[in-house]
């Protein structure tokens, strides 16, 4: 019954992850889940099913934190870049119709002198 129980915590813990936004919050709850799960399971061999699902529970949430957030970092930085990039690309764009306006008036100038 109590590895009915704790399957049951797990499904819900593992719903809730997923209605997250950010990936630190869905790390700790996939984290704190999966690490109550496996600490039970170590918990209930050695005789301290609560301890080890407790301990198991903190570990693993704290990994899935630290997990999620360089996650979180990554994908912040990578949206920096693709940004800093179109800005750039916007910025080409800019100076290539500019070259292309002097050279209409290099070629307006020059056909001017010639008369």
């Amino acid at each position: 019954m109590k590895n009915g129980k704790i399957l049951v915590i797990l499904s819900m813990v593992l719903m809730l992850a997923a209605c997250s936004t950010n990936k630190a919050t869905k790390g700790a709850l996939a984290g704190g889940a999966l690490g109550a799960g496996t600490g039970a399971i170590i918990g209930s061999a050695t005789g301290h099913a609560g301890a080890g699902t407790a301990i198991g529970a903190g570990i693993g949430a704290l990994g899935g934190v630290l997990i999620g957030n360089e996650m979180d970092n990554q994908d912040q930085e990578r949206q920096r870049v693709e940004e800093k990039q179109l800005r750039q690309q916007e910025e080409i764009e800019r100076q290539r119709r500019e070259i292309d306006d002097m050279k209409r008036q290099q070629r307006y100038d020059d056909s001017y002198r010639r008369y």
